[in-house]
């Protein structure tokens, strides 16, 4: 059974070498109160929000602050800026699809830097 703990920190995770993670103490990060619960594993999932606030005044975000970029593009409102992977991908939010999306950026990027010498 997976349970999802919202609006928590892992404070402890308890276990050992022979018996592995065993339990998890949690802190709730809305009333301070922790918890210990049981569990034989752990997947931390450690934000979703992007961290787009210093570009803001530059770049087009969405109403939850994803640079949005053109379809099938990795290309923004600003010529010759590209965004990728956190800032970017409000659907899947994976560390693959980041390194993927990089990937394309850098690509797109060489592109337009190809461009700008013609």
């Amino acid at each position: 059974k997976i349970s999802i703990e919202w609006n928590s920190t892992v404070e402890n995770i308890l276990g050992d070498k022979s018996l592995g993670v065993t339990a998890a103490v949690l802190k709730n990060t809305i009333t301070g109160e922790t918890r210990e619960i049981d569990c034989d594993g752990i997947f931390m999932a450690i934000g979703h929000n992007p961290n787009t606030q210093l570009f803001e005044d530059y770049l087009e975000l969405n109403d939850v602050g994803y640079v949005i970029t053109k379809p099938d593009s990795t290309s923004t409102n600003i010529e010759g800026v590209f965004a990728c992977g956190d800032v970017q991908d409000d659907v899947y939010r994976q560390a693959v699809t980041a390194a993927g999306t990089g990937c394309m950026a850098a690509i797109d990027a060489e592109r337009w830097l190809e461009r700008q010498r013609k």
